[in-house]
C-alpha cells in the first residue's frame, strides 16, 4: 500500500499520520504495540529485507539445496494440499530489526505476508563496544554478552573488537548486518540446522540485551570518580569532627 493512500485505523497510526509521534523510539518508550505496518514504513523509511533460507530440496549426489520457502503437504480425500512457509528479516542497519514468519498458497504471497509480519515485530537493538580488546566506545558491536534460546537452539553473542567481522553462520550474518552490528563473536548449541529456531534464538538474545542495564565506559569512570570524591569528603569531614571533639574535651 502506498503511503499517500494510507488511512490509519488505530489511534497510534492516527498520531503518526498527524506528526505528533515523530520517532519510533517514542512508541517503544510508551510500550504501545504496533498494529499497522505503515507506521514502520513512515518512521523507518530505509528498511531493508532479507529472506531466510528455511526450505530445502534434494540436491544432486545427496545433500540438500536450500530454498527461500518451505513447502509442506497435507493429505485430503481430494489429494495433497500444499502450504508455503517463508521467514523474512527486516532492518535499517542502524539498531532496528524485525522478524516475521507466514504461510500462504503461493511463494510470493508467503514472502509478502512474512514481510508485513516482520514490520509489526520491529524492536530496537542495543549496541555498543563491550570488548576489552577494543573499548573504542562506538556502536560497532554489543555492550555485553547475551544468550538467547528457541526450541533446542541456544545462541551466545559476545562483544568483539573492531575489524573482526561477524563470526556467525550465513543466516545469522543476515540478521546481525540488518541490526547494524559489524563485529561480534557467536557460539551456538543444539540443532542449528533448524534455521527458524536459530534466527529466533538470536532475536531472543537481542531482547535480553535490551533488558540489561549497561553503563557506557565514560559513565562508569564518572561514577567511580564521584564515589571516590564522596569517600574523600566523608573522610575529611570525619577527621574535622574528631579534631573538634578533641579540642572540646581539652
Amino acid at each position: 500500500m502506498a503511503m499517500e493512500n494510507w488511512k490509519p485505523k488505530t489511534e497510534l497510526g492516527k498520531r503518526v499520520m498527524e506528526g505528533s509521534v515523530a520517532s519510533i523510539d517514542m512508541i517503544f518508550s510508551s510500550g504501545k504495540k504496533i498494529k499497522e505496518s505503515e507506521i514502520v514504513d513512515r518512521l523507518l523509511p530505509n528498511m531493508q529485507s532479507e529472506v531466510i533460507l528455511i526450505g530445502g530440496s534434494p540436491g544432486k549426489g545427496g545433500g540438500i539445496k536450500r530454498t527461500p520457502t518451505r513447502r509442506t503437504a497435507r493429505m485430503h480425500r481430494s489429494g495433497r494440499r500444499f502450504r508455503i512457509s517463508a521467514m523474512v528479516v527486516i532492518g535499517n542497519g542502524d539498531g532496528y530489526i524485525g522478524v516475521g514468519k507466514a504461510q500462504a498458497l503461493e511463494h510470493r504471497d508467503a514472502i509478502e505476508k512474512a514481510t508485513h509480519e516482520a514490520k509489526l515485530n520491529v524492536i530496537p537493538v542495543k549496541r555498543g563496544c563491550g570488548s576489552w580488546e577494543c573499548a573504542c566506545g562506538t556502536s560497532h558491536s554489543i555492550p555485553a554478552e547475551a544468550r538467547g534460546k528457541s526450541g533446542s537452539v541456544t545462541v551466545v553473542l559476545k562483544p568483539a573488537p573492531r575489524g573482526l567481522g561477524l563470526a556467525a553462520a550465513d543466516e545469522g550474518k543476515k540478521v546481525l548486518q540488518l541490526a547494524g552490528i559489524r563485529d561480534i563473536w557467536s557460539k551456538s548449541y543444539g540443532n542449528t540446522r533448524a534455521r527458524i529456531n536459530y534466527v529466533l534464538a538470536i532475536l531472543s538474545a537481542f531482547k535480553k540485551l535490551n533488558a540489561m542495564k549497561v553503563h557506557a565506559a565514560g559513565e562508569k569512570e564518572q561514577e567511580e570518580e564521584n564515589e571516590s570524591e564522596t569517600g574523600k569528603n566523608g573522610t575529611k569531614e570525619a577527621a574535622e569532627a574528631g579534631t573538634k571533639e578533641a579540642s572540646e574535651a581539652e
